[in-house]
């Protein structure tokens, strides 16, 4: 009854509008708050104001010619691994210029090596994924976050390919010096970061086929439409995906590209590399044998690689 009679009213239509608006923008304010207390409460969540501290000292390490090791230095907030402390690590002692990263394969953008520098150190992100699904979420969580709702990162549905990645790159404004690239693709690792021309990174967090360790210099062929295939052996009750490339291969491409391997995650399957003319005195290059140094990593990748070696792959 009391509907009926404020529709009847002079300008009941728009005051009934303007309450609908007022709700729903209420109702996504308090999702997104929800959303953000859910994050703070994950086991071990690094808040902001923690990183703050460990990034001052970081700095106060560096200037005393102390070096972290990257095993130290893990957490993990948004990261599939302990990346979101490698990477928070790297920049807080060889700073940022332009606070950009592209992330190629992001998932639903809550689990992503880009997710806590959009969210707690104000980056600007090109989010890549080819799943509607994972875009999807990944639009709904920015845009409600309180931390990122009024400037959302950048996020693309694409599947990309060495022939479509740098148009992609350029589309949202990335074509430029960034600070960090991420790939995780499991496929054509290789072939796009060998393909992009178009983004100068400062440093590049790239997944490899550790499988591999350091043994060769391989990667799969490339096809425009690979897709990562699950290698299963039943006697040894152990499988792998068959995809990417080997730390070496990526090593080789590194240093053409002029690029220096500064380490890797726990179990060297997510590795970095850092610009020849940024801070090598700080973080040097190191062996690629050295990101495979526990002894599960190196127990689990010699299960695996004779089902890799069954496979085709192209040496580089």
């Amino acid at each position: 009854m009391g509907r009926w009679i404020q529709d009847e009213s002079p300008g009941g239509d728009s005051a009934v509008a303007a309450i609908e608006a007022r709700l729903a923008a209420l109702e996504s304010g308090l999702a997104g708050l929800v959303a953000a207390q859910e994050q703070a409460a994950q086991p071990n969540y690094v808040e902001r104001g923690t990183q703050q501290l460990l990034a001052m000292q970081y700095r106060r390490d560096a200037a005393a010619g102390v070096v972290h090791d990257f095993g130290s230095v893990e957490f993990r907030n948004h990261s599939q691994n302990g990346e979101d402390g490698i990477l928070h690590y790297l920049f807080s002692v060889i700073g940022t210029t332009s606070r950009y990263v592209v992330e190629m394969c992001a998932g639903n953008g809550r689990e992503c090596n880009a997710a806590n520098l959009i969210i707690n150190h104000g980056w600007h992100a090109l989010l890549c994924d080819g799943s509607e699904e994972n875009i999807r979420i990944a639009n709904d969580f920015y845009w409600r976050h309180p931390d990122t709702m009024r400037i959302p990162p950048a996020i693309c549905q694409a599947w990309l390919t060495a022939e479509n990645v740098n148009e992609v790159i350029a589309r949202y404004g990335f074509d430029r010096e960034i600070d960090l690239l991420s790939i995780d693709v499991d496929g054509n690792d290789y072939w796009l970061w060998r393909a992009i021309t178009a983004a100068n990174p400062r440093v590049v967090i790239i997944e490899i086929q550790a499988g591999w360790m350091a043994d060769a210099a391989v990667t799969v062929p490339y096809d425009p439409q690979f897709c990562v295939r699950k290698l299963v052996d039943p006697v040894l009750q152990t499988d792998v995906d068959y995809c990417g490339a080997s730390l070496p291969a990526m090593v080789k491409l590194g240093r053409e590209k002029g690029y220096r391997l500064v380490g890797a995650n726990r179990y060297g399957f997510n590795v970095v590399f850092v610009r020849n003319d940024i801070a090598a005195e700080l973080l040097p290059e190191i062996p690629a044998e050295q990101c495979f140094g526990h002894p599960v990593a190196r127990w689990q990748y010699g299960r695996v690689q004779p089902l890799l070696r069954r496979e085709a792959w192209v040496e580089v």
